[in-house]
């Protein structure tokens, strides 16, 4: 398709109290686009919508009655940006049923939902752009993080499918899936630590690999470093010795060391 012109679109961004959603709403709207912001603290995405002149709508994404509202009060959008998720990290056998639906209601059913609804209006204008943000969570499994990995996994499944779907009808979607980011988001605020030598990426460059793959249509963007992503397509075709080698190298306990600062957001 041709590239995508993101100035003068309307876009959606989910998500954009937290601090990777909040640098892929400064960098959409240096792109010139009209941003709608949503998240559930108001008191955060108030003054960044008054910053960059976009709309704030305050939603619940584990309610799908506040995800119809949402998008009936976005109106149509020419982008959307599902990047709300919570963490799921943690045992399986310490979450409640209401916490496993929860965590797959935020990270998979309404991110679908949210991109299905709206590439109906796409569709019927030829033009448009979802962007899934998944994680490399989705490409490779690890120790205490079965919930995050069951909704990343098949988050990265429907949106290859779907993108499939939509390229028949003009319509583009991209999967951007970072590794660890350092100085805001899930890792970040977990208090999590990382073995010594272990790199990672900043908002901003996963901000910046979404605007190109809006530009350009990008089927699956990994943002992080070369080692992290050949360590995941290492692991997604070995699994148990990937299982073994993350063991070896401090992985179980980097699972460990955000397990607490995540309990609270299940």
């Amino acid at each position: 398709m041709p590239r995508f012109e993101i100035r003068g679109a309307r876009a959606l961004v989910t998500g954009a109290t937290g601090g990777i959603g909040q640098a892929i709403a400064r960098a959409l709207a240096a792109e010139g686009a009209d941003l709608v912001l949503t998240g559930r603290r108001l008191e955060v995405l108030e003054p960044l919508a008054a910053e960059l002149g976009a709309t704030a709508i305050a939603a619940d994404l584990s309610d799908l009655a506040e995800v119809s509202r949402l998008l009936a009060e976005a109106g149509d959008v020419d982008i959307l940006v599902a990047n709300a998720a919570l963490p799921g990290s943690g045992d399986v056998l310490e979450y409640s049923h209401e916490q496993i639906l929860r965590s797959i209601t935020v990270n998979l059913e309404a991110p679908i939902l949210m991109a299905r609804d709206s590439a109906e209006a796409m569709v019927a204008r030829g033009r448009g752009h979802i962007v899934m943000i998944g994680s490399v969570s989705g490409k490779i499994a690890s120790a205490d993080a079965a919930m995050y990995n069951a909704t990343k996994f098949g988050l990265r499944g429907f949106s290859l499918g779907f993108r499939q779907d939509l390229a028949r009808h003009g319509v583009g979607l991209s999967l951007v899936e970072p590794g660890f980011v350092r100085d805001a988001g899930m890792f970040v605020e977990s208090g999590g630590t990382l073995p010594k030598g272990l790199r990672t990426v900043t908002p901003e460059a996963v901000a910046r690999k979404v605007v190109r793959a809006i530009r350009h249509d990008s089927a699956e963007v990994v943002v992080a470093p070369i080692e992290l992503r050949a360590g995941a397509s290492f692991g997604a075709s070995f699994p148990t010795i990937s299982a073994t080698l993350q063991k070896l190298g401090g992985g179980e306990k980097v699972s460990k060391s955000m397990v607490e600062g995540q309990r609270d957001k299940r």
